[in-house]
């Protein structure tokens, strides 16, 4: 299935396997999970999420410092 991920700091489109979580798309996308909140049509979505078909997600990057 594919997966698109976009934001301000994202935009790529990958191939994975349907079943995989969110967690494991980030993952494969090279995007570290802990730096980023990803959301499907307005809704937040835990990285535990298991997608199961093509979709397009937006990917946040998360700011901290200090």
């Amino acid at each position: 299935m594919q997966v698109h991920l976009n934001g301000r700091d994202h935009d790529l489109k990958i191939e994975v396997e349907p079943g995989q979580t969110v967690r494991q798309v980030l993952t494969s996308a090279s995007i570290l999970p802990s730096t980023v909140i990803v959301s499907f049509e307005g809704t937040i979505l835990p990285h535990s999420t298991i997608l199961s078909s093509d979709v397009a997600l937006l990917v946040t990057t998360v700011s901290s410092g200090g």
